[in-house]
């Protein structure tokens, strides 16, 4: 099947689960959880935590909620899949992405239920500019987590590079929604609006 059609594909698949599914730090580009993360039990109730991330009054406020968030998406109940992650991180640290791929393969195949193994694979399927799989593994991160602001704009960016400005800005826009206080997105917003939807009168 050629390479256009595959994208045109997987594109039109990700936006249509998008528009059908409610929304109640940069590497490559994408929102990444912080190098400290706060120490977190499993239990705590993500729910709430979302709702503070859009509740927070300023960015230093929202900074520290969503650092709870990133700790809570980086838990894996399987202590082999929490120890391949961070072999993944010291992979990725000395650049050397196709083992931190390999592992990230190993890990979802054991653990499809952890998000992050999803996410950080399509993060690095981005930095090598290979897209297809990159938009594979972010349609799997919100399948789960259709909240997932870091795969949101991993999926903008992605659609801007493919030329596709309008799905970019609708993704950014859902991104924004969920996280206020996401660097570079309203300059993105602002920029994609005025040329997909022209400047305002």
């Amino acid at each position: 099947m050629p390479y256009a059609r595959i994208r045109f594909r997987l594109i039109a698949a990700i936006c249509a689960f998008l528009v059908a599914t409610p929304i109640a730090a940069q590497e490559g580009g994408l929102p990444q959880p912080p190098d400290k993360l706060p120490k977190i039990q499993r239990g705590q109730d993500i729910e709430f935590l979302f709702g503070a991330l859009k509740a927070a009054p300023d960015a230093e406020t929202a900074k520290a909620v969503e650092g709870r968030i990133w700790s809570l998406w980086m838990i894996s109940p399987s202590d082999t899949a929490n120890l391949l992650m961070t072999r993944v991180r010291t992979a990725v640290g000395v650049k050397n992405l196709d083992l931190a791929v390999t592992l990230l393969d190993s890990i979802v195949m054991l653990r499809p239920d952890y998000v992050e193994a999803w996410n950080r694979r399509a993060t690095i399927n981005y930095m090598r500019k290979d897209y297809g799989p990159a938009l594979e593994d972010i349609q799997q991160v919100l399948a789960r987590e259709p909240r997932h602001f870091g795969a949101l704009v991993g999926l903008g960016l992605i659609m801007q590079e493919l030329g596709e400005d309008k799905r970019a800005l609708e993704v950014y826009r859902k991104a924004i929604e969920i996280n206020p206080h996401l660097p570079r997105i309203p300059d993105l917003i602002k920029s994609l609006g005025e040329k997909v939807e022209g400047r305002d009168i």
